[in-house]
């Protein structure tokens, strides 16, 4: 049901600061830690002494030590010693290609032949100085599948989120679905609307008036695996809407990095990217917060949308326009699953020949 051969965000490097992290990605259990020269590794969560959970254990000498019986284990997968035994035939465990960048932690749960890190999408807010990033992660349990359909069409704003973001003018405004270059954008634009509570914050925070009337834009960009980044932004109206002049509007890039754990159950790591006051901490923390309680709301709809979808299996979802970007989206991740499923064939095939 979801793509391995890519890159996921699995943690942040605060999860494992003190104890190695265990943590379920794409079906499978992995263990994070740092070896001896600081740096990330993973491997599966699986002593192969008696089957505990390394994640249980610590670390020493850059080693992952089982905390049931004292295994040490490399980051290669390979058991380095247990106290007066040898182990030096003991089956290696599973070892994940890792990447820590851009204040995440990355890990390919595919065939480790085929890991570039080239691949990783760049984050120009995450490494430039004009920007500021706050964030948080929430365990969903949901399809990762119906995250990206949540974030695609934003309509639901209206209804979920009454009191932050939503107006009745977004319901209202025209959708626009395209693909390029295997990027799916959808964009709605609302001229001469009043601001929301969210944004008339915003544009406080920037020095302008909250009560006039402005230009308001979303465009959602997928690109596979499952990452969705959103440029959201107000600007008073009539200078431009989404060029305008940066002292007359108030934006931000919403980020979203959505895991898969099981096939009904996801981590979703959120947060806003800001290119406004970018040295204020305390409008950092505050709009984390601000922006964590609007993604609250969409917990409980997305956890009762699986639960209702499993108990109701000969209902079909249906298509509107407005459903278009999430389509797409799905659209590119089972061609990537179907040419993954091609190459584990032809593998097999090869093999067997």
């Amino acid at each position: 049901m979801f793509p391995k051969n890519c890159w996921y965000v699995a943690c942040t490097p605060e999860e494992f600061a003190e104890n190695p992290l265990g943590r379920m990605i794409c079906g499978e259990r992995m263990a994070f830690y740092r070896d001896a020269e600081g740096k990330v590794a993973a491997v599966e969560d699986y002593c192969p002494h008696r089957g505990a959970p390394l994640s249980l254990g610590y670390v020493e000498d850059g080693h992952l030590v089982c905390g049931y019986h004292g295994l040490k284990m490399g980051r290669d997968g390979k058991t380095r010693s247990m106290p007066k035994q040898r182990v030096g035939g003991f089956p290696c465990v599973k070892s994940y290609p890792v990447e820590e960048r851009y204040g995440f932690i990355w890990v390919w749960p595919g065939d480790p032949t085929k890991a570039n890190s080239d691949d990783i999408p760049h984050l120009e807010w995450a490494v430039s100085d004009e920007w500021a990033y706050g964030g948080g992660l929430y365990h969903i349990n949901c399809d990762y599948r119906l995250m990206i359909d949540n974030l695609m069409d934003l309509t639901h704003e209206t209804y979920v989120h009454t009191s932050s973001i939503g107006q009745k003018e977004i319901d209202e405004a025209t959708v626009k679905t395209r693909v390029v270059d295997g990027e799916v954008q959808t964009s709605r634009f609302m001229d001469n609307v009043i601001a929301p509570p969210f944004w008339q914050a915003n544009l406080r925070t920037k020095g302008l008036p909250d009560d006039q009337p402005v230009d308001r834009w979303q465009i959602c960009r997928f690109n596979p695996p499952s990452h969705v980044m959103i440029d959201v932004g107000v600007a008073l109206a009539g200078n431009g809407g989404i060029d305008a002049p940066e002292d007359k509007r108030a934006n931000s890039i919403v980020v979203d990095f959505i895991t898969p754990e099981t096939e009904t159950s996801h981590w979703y790591f959120w947060g806003m990217a800001r290119n406004f006051k970018p040295e204020d901490a305390a409008l950092t923390d505050a709009i984390r917060e601000g922006q964590g309680a609007i993604f609250a709301e969409d917990l409980e709809m997305l956890e009762r949308q699986q639960r209702n979808l499993i108990e109701f299996p000969h209902y079909k979802l249906l298509k509107l326009d407005i459903d278009a970007g999430g389509v797409q989206a799905r659209r590119i991740i089972d061609r990537v699953l179907a040419e993954e499923q091609e190459e584990n064939s032809n593998r097999i095939a090869s093999v067997s020949a």
